[in-house]
């Protein structure tokens, strides 16, 4: 059977302990409910859903390619990618109309000028298998071996939304002239909203390393977001993200308040680590993966606030990085065992489609 009945607990708003049961699919599971899709990948950190039912991946350590039906791979050529630590061919995103236009958004790591590595926003048109038409929709988002960001999402308004790390500096996050530890709001030509709350690119701030983002059905913004790491660690957060606020890394974190900045919807508690990487929004739920988690996270959405959450395949895949709402209604996950702190399985790394309805 996929998954094992635990107790786990989650801490809300206000610190208020809520006992979550986690329950595993029933015993009927149809075959179809879990389904490789693709393997033997190298740390697939994004997909995006073509129009003719074909998925883009990026590997993080620089390849872009075209997943077919048939689980075969097909390279598309792009340079510049640094891959050091957590950095390299992160987030894809593509434009709303790119049925009309091809272009496709890649969040990058590349050889910086001041620091060891910079970030951007890089948009191309696809044609077939080749990307031309490049233009930087923004850089210098300031990088480092951890905390590189890394995720995109177009908005219900429009809007291109960016995560980016802390680049290991906590103190640039609270910076509001520097573009890490930020959500970033931008138009799809890299231009800056007359409506953004600084003037700048910068939505939101005080984040450590957020690498989720999707909005709910009454287009509310949600993020998850990586807390402290080393002997510490957990506390990592679910986020109701607002125009202009400050979620306080590093002068708070948990249940820790300070005027001005605000306190996580949900977050792991100081014992838990999910260390989540994704986010995405279905029927009532966010769903996000988690990568020392090793889990499917499901979160039940009440309006502002987060009733509870359940985990699901503790430990059967590994490390689950990216999780995506297919046009299909299922859900596709990224395994990420071969990032040099999983344990590769047979023909890791995995694209894995999960029914939903299973669950």
């Amino acid at each position: 059977m996929l998954g094992a009945i635990v107790a786990a607990f989650a801490f809300n708003r206000g610190g208020e302990q809520e006992n979550t049961i986690i329950l595993p699919p029933p015993d009927n599971v149809p075959a179809e409910t879990v389904k490789v899709i693709a393997e033997n990948l190298e740390i697939p950190w994004d997909m995006a859903f073509l129009p003719g039912g074909e998925i883009l991946v990026t590997e993080r350590p620089g390849r872009l390619s075209r997943l077919a039906a048939d689980g075969s791979l097909t390279a598309i050529p792009i340079d510049g990618i640094k891959k050091t630590g957590e950095g390299g061919l992160l987030g894809l995103m593509l434009h709303p109309k790119f049925a009309e236009n091809k272009f496709l958004y890649i969040y990058l790591s590349s050889p910086g000028i001041d620091e060891p590595t910079q970030n951007s926003v890089v948009r191309y048109k696809l044609t077939a298998d080749k990307l031309s038409d490049k233009k930087v929709i923004i850089s210098g988002i300031p990088g480092a071996i951890y905390h590189d960001g890394g995720r995109m999402e177009f908005g219900p308004d429009g809007m291109l939304y960016v995560t980016t790390g802390d680049a290991t500096t906590p103190a640039l996050a609270q910076n509001p002239e520097s573009l890490a530890g930020k959500i970033l709001r931008l138009n799809d030509d890299g231009s800056i909203p007359k409506d953004n709350p600084f003037g700048t690119a910068v939505y939101s701030y005080g984040h450590r390393n957020p690498q989720g983002l999707a909005w709910d059905a009454s287009g509310k913004l949600w993020e998850t977001e990586h807390g402290r790491s080393g002997a510490l660690s957990g506390l990592d957060e679910l986020n109701l993200i607002k125009k202009g606020a400050n979620y306080g890394w590093p002068e708070i974190e948990g249940d820790k308040a300070k005027s001005s900045m605000t306190i996580p919807a949900l977050h792991s508690g100081p014992d838990v680590t999910w260390a989540p990487a994704s986010l995405a929004y279905l029927d009532g739920y966010l769903y996000f993966g988690g990568l020392r988690g090793e889990s499917l996270y499901r979160a039940k959405v009440d309006r502002e606030k987060i009733s509870g959450y359940q985990a699901f395949f503790k430990g059967e895949f590994g490390r689950i990085r990216t999780v995506r709402v297919g046009p299909d209604g299922m859900l596709y996950l990224t395994t990420s065992n071969r990032d040099g702190r999983g344990a590769p399985k047979a023909n890791d790394d995995k694209i894995i489609r999960i029914d939903p309805s299973g669950l």
